[in-house]
């Protein structure tokens, strides 16, 4: 494929990586229960208020389905333009294919069919990245140990999310020397700090409860809808 041609694919790949993002799985899992997600807890579409307010079964179910629509982009990027498992990438073709990946947790973020509101791209944000194979794949899975690392001391789970998302460019660090290169890994490390930034940013509220001891940890749920709640679910779309 010519230049042109590859950098015209690479950036379609990105569009379909926001309209994967996009798609709201919390707002709609809770609408099938009929709830509006975002009139409860801590008002947020993604999985850690999704399992707070309506239970495990439903928070594991939107982590798995917002994680795949970060997976399913890059995995098919990766295997469209050759360059999964690919041990000479470039520098361009490293920060393609990662900007689908960032495509996917910005679609997320600030998706236009839940008036450009969203979660805080972690579950995305780790599929996004487990999909980038190998280069990004260990350093995650590196970073999902601190996260539970974290998680099993203090049970916050903001707290956890920007510390294993700020861990990813040390791991990648570390990663790049048994892959025995760093050649084309500098979009990387760049895309991989942009997104550590955008998860600490999306957990300001989280951080800001935690230093003033008011974040509720893992085991203290939020609000759950009361059945009146759950008749009201149409109206509180309003104050959406």
């Amino acid at each position: 494929m010519s230049g042109a041609g590859e950098t015209w694919m690479w950036a379609v790949l990105v569009l379909v990586g926001f309209g994967f993002g996009s798609i709201p799985f919390g707002l709609f899992i809770a609408r099938a229960r009929g709830v509006d997600i975002r009139a409860h807890g801590s008002g947020n579409i993604g999985a850690t208020n999704v399992w707070r307010v309506l239970g495990r079964g439903a928070g594991l179910w939107c982590f798995a389905l917002d994680a795949g629509k970060g997976l399913v982009p890059t995995v098919a990027a990766g295997l469209m333009l050759g360059v999964a498992g690919d041990g000479s990438l470039t520098n361009a073709q490293s920060g393609w294919w990662l900007g689908v990946g960032v495509a996917a947790v910005v679609g997320h973020m600030f998706s236009p069919w839940a008036g450009f509101r969203g979660g805080k791209g972690v579950a995305t944000g780790l599929g996004a990245l487990l999909g980038i194979f190998p280069y990004l794949t260990i350093p995650t899975l590196a970073a999902v140990g601190v996260w539970m690392v974290v998680v099993k001391i203090w049970r916050l789970v903001g707290v956890a999310s920007c510390v294993a998302a700020v861990s990813i460019p040390v791991w990648l660090w570390a990663w790049s020397y048994a892959l025995q290169t760093r050649e084309g890994l500098g979009s990387f490390y760049v895309g991989t700090g942009v997104l550590a930034v955008l998860v600490v940013l999306r957990h300001r509220g989280n951080l800001a409860r935690t230093i003033a001891g008011v974040e509720p940890r893992i085991g203290e749920p939020l609000d759950r809808p009361s059945a009146e709640a759950h008749a009201g679910g149409a109206d509180s779309d309003k104050h959406g």
